[in-house]
């Protein structure tokens, strides 16, 4: 696992090579805002220190790491050995430690030179004759504005002025009609608003405080200079937070794109096995939801490779005719013995390529293969044999198939293909068995209905979760991949709400975000306030189901 280290902790090694520091800004909040500079530093690093604890996981997300998987050495530039936190002198020596003999990033919120104390550590760099460049980060001056859908210019407001409230202002110089963003301005907001209006601002301009912005948590409060001290204090906005006072903030109503997202700030459940789970919660965060993977299934190598070996090596002496991929797990088996063999896609010479769906025919692909039959319709078992030709001893010299699958899987594709004449080598080429619980506190979300949406994949995630995990309350919303996954969601007491119309993620998200529009509109149209789920007692669930 990547190493966490105080700053007291921390040693160097003797023989690194000499150092360097980058003083890099990690943005307002949304990691996709990283520039790519700022992620080639991190890949290159040796030690990053961080300015904040969500930076860890940050690195780790952009680093690709695995759960107890090695990376760079972290230091928690924020808080020494004993808890407190340290000085800008006391960090400037952390890094400047580091900087001399290894690559550092110094992982800063925001940007590096904006509101920031990184002139005062890159003065201490200069100092120590430690070499060093600066990597600009999104600033939450304009960033955090513009997911709150207010532009800082128009045609008609040309000028802006950024004001840190942290020392005594004089808002007289700001009696203008100019476009003002407040840093640090949530405590003192309501002696601003007052010295703004006595200034000679009319007390009706309009104010809008958007609170952690760029993130999936983010908060827009619209208000006005005579108002928004009460309307903040009644909403509990708290730090951080960006003020915006003008009459751009009027904007907001038809160019918020952030906040209405579809699924936006939706608490979803990914129940997944976890090498799979990456690109269906990319899919959730782009439609605004927060998605949390829970590993339900382990995929394992069989219990007896006998079985396997005997296959592949009869794939390589031209047994086969055909081999059949019903899954992306099948082809990674497959492949993972070719390399247990010194084998490549070049064995496969001669032989027909059958996947059960895209997706694995994306998996074939990545392989260097092509598969010579993808069903057109249903993307199924199913499928696949409606398309599948029937055995004919003028065109096949060879009548065996080889299908490497899952240990649970259905017998429906084997014997179809016997019915066509086909002779079937079905081999075990992996087990999926049930992932251990997660843990107390994300098995009582799920119980007391914390999550908005439960995304099923299979039939094996709804029995594994369940049994993991108890059933997702009756507010949740549940989405499922296809009929038969949908049929053992009811069978399990769980009312479907959306069906993906074909059997893949990226289209069950897409339904699901449909489904999230459509409920989002009809609060709208009813004058009600949008809410998530969770925030619904059961009985106020929609009817609908999103086909």
């Amino acid at each position: 696992m990547t190493r966490v280290q105080t700053p007291q902790a921390s040693s160097q090694d003797k023989g690194a090579t000499p150092g360097w520091v980058s003083f890099v800004g990690s943005g307002p909040g949304d990691p996709g805002l990283l520039t790519v500079r700022a992620v080639e530093l991190i890949e290159s690093a040796e030690v990053i220190v961080t300015e904040a604890p969500e930076h860890v996981a940050l690195v780790r997300s952009v680093l690709g790491l695995a759960e107890g998987e090695d990376g760079p050495e972290i230091v928690d530039g924020g808080f020494g050995e004993d808890g407190q936190p340290l000085t800008h002198a006391a960090r400037a020596k952390v890094v400047v430690r580091h900087g001399k003999k290894q690559r550092v990033v110094r992982l800063m919120t925001g940007d590096p030179f904006l509101y920031a104390s990184g002139p005062e550590e890159a003065q201490a760099c200069v100092k120590a004759g430690v070499g060093f460049e600066v990597v600009p980060g999104v600033s939450s001056v304009s960033a955090v504005p513009a997911y709150a859908g207010i532009p800082l210019t128009t045609k008609r407001h040309k000028e802006m002025a950024v004001v840190t409230c942290g020392d005594k202002v004089d808002w007289s110089a700001y009696a203008d009609d100019r476009t003002l963003v407040l840093l640090s301005g949530v405590g003192s907001i309501g002696e601003t608003a007052a010295a703004l209006i006595e200034a000679g601002r009319s007390a009706e301009t309009p104010v809008a405080m958007t609170r952690v912005g760029t993130t999936t948590e983010q908060q827009t409060l619209i208000s006005t200079l005579a108002n928004i001290a009460a309307d903040a204090r009644a909403a509990r906005i708290a730090p951080p937070a960006i003020t915006v006072i003008g009459e751009v903030v009027d904007l907001r109503q038809t160019l918020s794109w952030f906040e209405t997202k579809p699924l936006f700030g939706w608490r979803t459940l990914v129940p997944r096995t976890k090498e799979q789970a990456g690109s269906l919660s990319r899919r959730l965060r782009e439609y605004g939801a927060v998605p949390e993977e829970v590993p339900t299934i382990s995929v394992e190598p069989p219990r007896n490779p006998l079985q396997m070996d005997k296959a592949v090596r009869g794939l390589v002496e031209g047994r086969y005719e055909w081999i059949a991929f019903t899954s992306v797990n099948a082809v990674k088996a497959v492949r993972e013995k070719f390399e247990e063999y010194g084998l490549d896609a070049r064995a496969f010479s001669g032989l027909k390529i059958a996947a059960v769906g895209d997706k694995t025919a994306e998996a074939i692909a990545a392989w260097g293969l092509r598969a010579d039959l993808v069903p057109s319709g249903e993307q199924s078992a199913a499928g696949l044999l409606e398309e599948w030709p029937p055995y004919d001893d003028m065109l096949d010299p060879i009548n065996r198939v080889f299908l490497p699958r899952a240990d649970i899987a259905t017998e429906n594709l084997v014997a179809g293909l016997i019915d066509l004449g086909w002779e079937c080598d079905d081999v075990t080429a992996y087990r999926t068995v049930r992932a251990t619980p997660p843990p107390a506190p994300v098995r009582d979300a799920i119980k007391t209905g914390k999550f908005d949406a439960v995304v099923f994949t299979s039939s094996s995630t709804v029995r594994n979760l369940v049994g993991i995990a108890g059933k997702p309350h009756p507010s949740t919303i549940i989405a499922v991949i296809g009929p038969q996954t949908a049929k053992t969601a009811e069978e399990h007491g769980l009312r479907v709400d959306v069906l993906a119309p074909t059997p893949d993620v990226e289209v069950l998200v897409d339904a699901l975000a449909d489904f999230g529009a459509a409920r989002r509109l009809a609060m709208l149209e009813a004058g009600e306030p949008v809410t998530r789920p969770s925030e619904r007692t059961a009985s106020g669930r929609r009817k609908a189901r999103a086909k």
